[in-house]
């Protein structure tokens, strides 16, 4: 998903990426960063002290404000309230922007206002008339809308995301298409409350770099798919030098890069998780440290579950 703007109360109490750089031990947040900045989870080493579910209610957080301003904002043109969708070139990389003409047909106005992906991955699925699918993270339901028309009334796309107020938003999208063969889902994307290969293709658009165990999410999207079944998602994918101020900067983790697999990494878990037929397309930058790209795979048609 997009990046946090500056004057979210993450990033404007976080260190410089200079004082980041020195500053490495709990005890030292306070004189490092300032006193505003002792109890956030934002700059500085220290950020890495966070658990998993610390990580998580910040992310949750950060989208559910995100929805909030989508629903307040209904029918304007600006979006997303504490989240940039353009660079520090005021370049686009997030958002509906990245939607070309025709890519679009299914979803409402304001399921791709709120969109906050990095990509396209429904360009690039291939899905058919019948198929099942699973988005990852599906935040206001545009890429489910999207594949619900492409599968048609015999498929079906399944959204499953773990904020409510997203939830409430693709909700009411889906009521607003009329469609009829799409479900959301509330749960997290390292624990998807689906059987064993229930589904035909798993789409996600810039969430699994969000994710704190992203072994877990591939291996629970292999864990879904049916023998031969797809995945294809749109993420960020770190550069191999990403420096440690970025990573331990946790508005930069909830802007999508500071948690990004590198593509070695990404090609190490769709391996360790039985996924062949790996792919890694980079469409465009989204960082000096990143850059927004297609990841697919394939589960083996004969693949089974190892013991």
């Amino acid at each position: 998903m997009a990046e946090l703007t500056e004057d979210s109360p993450t990033m404007s109490s976080c260190c410089s990426p200079e004082a980041q750089q020195s500053c490495c031990e709990p005890s030292d947040k306070a004189a490092c960063c300032g006193e505003s900045a002792a109890g956030t989870s934002c700059g500085c080493s220290a950020g890495n002290t966070e658990s998993s579910e610390d990580v998580r209610n910040v992310v949750r957080e950060k989208y559910a404000a995100a929805a909030r301003a989508v629903a307040e904002q209904a029918g304007s043109s600006t979006c997303c309230g504490p989240v940039s969708l353009t660079d520090a070139d005021d370049a686009n990389v997030f958002g509906a922007a990245l939607y070309a003409d025709g890519e679009t047909e299914g979803a409402t106005g304001t399921a791709l206002q709120a969109s906050l992906g990095c990509g396209v991955p429904t360009a690039v699925a291939a899905l058919h008339e019948g198929e099942t699918v699973l988005d990852l993270g599906s935040g206001a339901g545009a890429d489910v809308l999207i594949s619900a028309r492409r599968v048609g009334p015999t498929g079906r796309a399944i959204g499953l995301d773990m904020t409510d107020e997203m939830l409430d938003l693709a909700r009411a999208n889906a009521a607003e298409a009329g469609v009829e063969n799409v479900e959301f889902v509330k749960g997290l994307i390292e624990e998807l409350p689906l059987p064993d290969a229930s589904v035909d293709v798993v789409i996600s658009n810039c969430v699994i770099n969000l994710a704190v165990n992203k072994g877990d999410v591939i291996a629970e999207a292999a864990r879904v798919l049916r023998p031969g079944g797809r995945f294809t998602v749109s993420d960020v994918i770190a550069d191999p030098d990403m420096d440690e101020a970025t990573r331990a900067d946790m508005a930069a983790y909830t802007g999508c890069v500071a948690g990004a697999l590198t593509e070695d990494e990404f090609r190490s878990m769709l391996a360790a998780a039985g996924l062949d037929d790996v792919e890694v397309h980079v469409s465009h930058r989204v960082h000096e440290h990143a850059a927004s790209a297609i990841i697919r795979a394939r589960k083996p048609p004969g693949w089974r579950a190892s013991a």
